[in-house]
């Protein structure tokens, strides 16, 4: 049986039913609790689980991440909220240097099963450090895995996963698209943490999107007169380079749309690793479309910054016509 939601009612699906399943399972962070999360996330898990496992910290991204670790090291599985992803900065040692490095720097005998989650980037007229798309930081620390739904079905089932693992798990939510659309999901649904979703078959172009523009993504593909392949990674690190790989020698051509900032992007890797596995299969070069390599400005050039359907037709139309 299936159910229409938009993917904050996704995420708010997948604590609960984690937490139903699992009194392991401990909710926390800034707003989390009384008020539900600053977009409602969270909204009804203190009433039904109690303040001992749902409930509000202090505004300290470090303080967050450096309890949520000791409660993982002594058998907890908990699943913290950084506000904005352009915050979690001040949790960065925390994450990167100890939640990573816990299994090798005790050679398998703890784990840390914490999963971070946060809102990240842009679309909706925030403020300065709200709107950061940070994903190529994490991907960079191993030990972590980092996630990046776009569908409900997704949101809830790799939320669910990843709550479920023994390592730390950094779960990116495009908070554009929060409450944009809906979709069915079906809670019975497996989906593998390291395994990217085709999300449009097609036989021309490969086009590589995650989060938020996998939409733009869709409907760029909408306006080119060619057979379209959409590829959403799901899961940043460890990136599932088969699945591109396989459909970049199908098509020969490669796309690569993301939020962040093209210099240093995560799409910088996913284009390396392109060259390298399937470079004798490619009939144009690997083009990129991200945001320009400056600060995120505030609202009034939002638009002006964040990749859209124009541009990414564009990028394909190179691509193409190449």
């Amino acid at each position: 049986m299936t159910e229409k939601m938009n993917i904050i009612t996704a995420v708010n699906e997948a604590l609960h039913d984690e937490m139903e399943a699992d009194e392991k399972v401990i909710a926390y962070g800034e707003d989390v609790g009384e008020d539900g999360g600053v977009f409602r996330a969270t909204e009804g898990l203190q009433e039904e689980f109690g303040e001992k496992r749902c409930f509000s910290s202090p505004l300290a991204e470090s303080g967050i991440a450096g309890t949520a670790i000791g409660m993982s090291l002594y058998g907890f599985r908990p699943v913290v909220e950084m506000q904005f992803s352009g915050f979690s900065y001040l949790a960065f040692h925390q994450i990167k240097e100890h939640a990573s490095r816990m299994r090798i720097r005790s050679r398998g005998d703890y784990n840390v099963p914490l999963t971070v989650r946060a809102p990240y980037g842009g679309g909706i007229s925030a403020l300065e450090h709200h709107q950061e798309s940070p994903e190529a930081f994490y991907a960079h620390a191993q030990g972590l895995h980092v996630v990046i739904p776009s569908t409900p079905q997704d949101t809830y089932s790799l939320l669910r996963k990843s709550i479920q693992l023994d390592d730390p798990v950094v779960f990116l939510e495009p908070k554009k698209t929060y409450r944009a659309f809906k979709g069915e999901v079906d809670k019975n649904k497996e989906v593998n943490l390291e395994e990217a979703r085709v999300a449009r078959e097609g036989s021309d172009v490969t086009l590589i999107a995650w989060g938020a523009m996998v939409p733009v993504a869709e409907d760029a593909a909408d306006e080119v007169d060619a057979d379209v392949e959409i590829i959403d990674p799901r899961t940043i690190y460890p990136l599932d380079v088969e699945t591109i790989t396989e459909s970049v020698e199908k098509t020969g051509r490669a796309v690569i749309l993301h939020e962040a900032q093209k210099s240093g992007g995560w799409g910088a890797e996913i284009s390396s690793r392109i060259q390298e596995e399937a470079i004798l299969h490619m009939e144009a070069p690997v083009e990129r479309v991200a945001a320009p390599d400056v600060p995120y400005p505030l609202y009034t050039l939002e638009d002006f910054y964040m990749p859209n359907k124009k541009r990414a037709v564009k990028g394909l139309e190179r691509v193409l016509d190449f």
